[in-house]
C-alpha cells in the first residue's frame, strides 16, 4: 500500500484534534462476529441496500472502514476488482483472518476512520456501516473521506437515525421537538470514558456535516425498516426481507427506518 500523502495545507493549519481511542473492539467481550447471529434479517437488510446503491456501477478499490471481521467486504467483491478492510481492531482483523480465509485477495490493514492511511484522490468507492453510531463527531472522519475519495469516486455512509418512526411518536406524544445534536443512548453505568460511545443521529445534521466536508449525499435509503425482535418471532425471514427491498426507497423520504445509507461524492 502506498505511504499517506500529506493533507492539504488547509487542514494542516487547523487545530490538532484528540486521538479518538478505536480498540474498544479488541476487548473479548466485543465479538461482532457472535453480535451477528440472529441479525440475520438486519444483515440482509444491509446488503439490498448496498446492492441498490451501486446496482450497475465497478470499481478499481473498494474500502471498507471500520468493517468488524469483513462482513461485507464478501458483497463488496462483486463491485471493485480490489477491496481493503480498513479496521481500527486487531481482534476484529484476526476474525476476518477466518473469517475471510478463502479469500485472501481481500486486504486486511489496522487502519482508524480519522487517519486513513491511503494518498489523496486514490479510492473510488468507500463504505463506512455501523460505524457512525460510535462518533458523536463525525467531522473529522468526514474530512478524511473526502481527502481519499477520486473526484468522481462515491462513499456509502450509514447512520444510525434518530429521527426513526418510534422515536418521532415518543417526542410527539410528549411535545418535545426532535434534537438535532447525536443523542447518546448507552445506559447511565455505560456513560465512562473507557466505555465505547453509542450515539444516534440526526439525519438532517449529518446532511450538513457532509457539506462542511466538501461531500454531497446524492441517494438514500431507509433500511431495518422492520427491525422489531417481536416481527421477527411472528413474520417469516423472507417476508420481512421481501418487504425491506420494496420500502427501502420510499421510507428514505421520511427517515423511517432506526438506519439510514446516504451514497455521498465529492462536491
Amino acid at each position: 500500500m502506498a505511504k499517506a500523502t500529506k493533507k492539504s495545507s488547509q487542514q494542516n493549519t487547523q487545530k490538532p484534534h484528540a486521538k479518538r481511542r478505536a480498540d474498544q473492539y479488541n476487548d473479548p467481550k466485543h465479538n461482532y462476529r457472535k453480535y451477528w447471529q440472529g441479525r440475520e434479517y438486519e444483515h440482509a437488510a444491509e446488503e439490498i441496500a448496498i446492492h441498490k446503491l451501486l446496482k450497475g456501477k465497478h470499481f478499481k478499490h473498494a474500502v471498507d472502514v471500520g468493517g468488524g471481521y469483513g462482513r461485507l467486504c464478501l458483497l463488496l467483491e462483486n463491485y471493485a476488482d480490489k477491496v481493503t478492510l480498513a479496521e481500527p481492531s486487531q481482534q476484529q482483523l484476526d476474525l476476518a483472518k477466518d473469517f475471510l480465509k478463502g479469500h485472501p485477495e481481500i486486504e486486511r490493514k489496522l487502519i482508524q476512520a480519522d487517519d486513513l492511511k491511503f494518498d489523496d484522490n486514490s479510492i473510488d468507492l468507500l463504505t463506512m456501516i455501523r460505524v457512525m453510531h460510535h462518533l458523536p463527531d463525525p467531522s473529522t472522519e468526514f474530512e478524511e473521506i473526502a481527502r481519499v475519495l477520486k473526484p468522481d469516486g462515491v462513499a456509502i455512509i450509514e447512520v444510525a437515525n434518530y429521527l426513526h418512526v418510534r422515536n418521532r411518536i415518543k417526542h410527539l406524544a410528549r411535545r418535545e421537538r426532535m434534537p438535532v445534536k447525536p443523542v447518546d443512548i448507552r445506559s447511565a453505568k455505560n456513560r465512562r470514558e473507557e466505555e465505547i460511545p453509542f450515539v444516534n443521529h440526526n439525519p438532517y445534521t449529518v446532511l450538513r456535516q457532509l457539506e462542511h466536508a466538501g461531500l454531497r449525499a446524492t441517494a438514500s435509503l431507509s433500511v431495518s425498516n422492520l427491525r422489531s425482535v417481536r416481527l421477527k418471532q411472528i413474520v417469516p425471514r423472507s417476508v420481512m426481507i421481501g418487504a425491506e427491498h420494496v420500502l427501502q426507497r420510499p421510507l428514505a423520504l421520511v427517515y423511517f427506518g432506526p438506519s439510514v445509507f446516504f451514497m455521498v461524492r465529492k462536491v
